[in-house]
């Protein structure tokens, strides 16, 4: 089957001060995070590009969180890495338009079946994950 799209669903918590991030832990971020999503656009253009046209575009989304823009505090790496990821996400719609949607999904914490090890952590503190779900228009985590 042709190729039709592509999602660039990866990501790192650094959850902690700014004046306990080092610069490693930032370019560590943007790394995975923007020039990740950067690569694999690259690597899948060629095949997008063939499928697709302006009738019948191709897709691209890209993982962000609502910590790029909420701000939250002890989120300083992460809000950066995403917020680049969003500034790519919009770089590339406008380069890549009308063949190619690129979009952004922004989740929150999320928490059910089978938790990650960072939901788990975040969401086992009761006062933590209250907080957090208090934060949304449906208040609870998702």
């Amino acid at each position: 089957a042709p190729m039709k799209g592509g999602a660039y669903a990866v990501g790192s918590i650094v959850l902690k001060p700014l004046r306990g991030c080092s610069a490693e832990d930032f370019v560590a971020a943007f790394t995975l995070n923007v020039v990740g999503a950067a690569i694999l656009t690259k690597a899948l253009l060629p095949a997008l590009k063939k499928h697709s046209s302006s009738e019948d575009p191709a897709g691209l989304v890209f993982f962000s969180s609502v910590a790029a823009k909420k701000g939250l505090a002890n989120h300083a790496v992460v809000s950066a890495a995403k917020g680049g990821v969003e500034g790519l996400a919009a770089a590339m719609a406008a380069e890549l338009a009308p063949s190619v949607r690129v979009n952004v999904v922004a989740p929150s914490l999320t928490w059910g079946g089978s938790p990650s090890e960072m939901a788990a952590t975040l969401a086992s503190n009761e006062k933590v994950a209250k907080a957090v779900a208090a934060a949304h228009a449906l208040p609870r985590l998702g």
